[in-house]
């Protein structure tokens, strides 16, 4: 399996509730075209998502998409590299700011 990253951009901040809602309706369509769903990363605004997938490929996950009707401006394959002997926490708060 590879791992696909999606990219969504809203015009107001996401209801994560009303998404995983929409998600969870359409579980048999991630379960037919062999989906997983990974993690998420919210911008703070709530405005931008970035999703990661496990799937056979990046076109499973745009059928899935385009087939549940959830939005993606962008869908790629991609590789993890971890920083070597470093422990990194998901949870940890960013301290980086936007470029203006």
């Amino acid at each position: 399996m590879a791992l696909i990253v999606v990219e969504r951009v809203f015009t107001e901040p996401i209801v994560l509730a009303e998404s995983q809602a929409i998600a969870d309706e359409n579980a048999w369509c991630y379960r037919l075209h062999q989906v997983r769903f990974v993690l998420s990363y919210v911008s703070t605004d709530g405005r931008r998502v970035i999703c990661v997938y496990e799937a056979p490929d990046a076109e499973a996950v745009r059928r899935v998409q385009r087939q549940t009707g959830l939005p993606a401006q962008r869908v790629w394959a991609a590789s993890l590299h971890e920083a070597p002997e470093q422990a990194v926490s998901l949870s940890a708060k960013s301290t980086l700011e936007e470029p203006a």
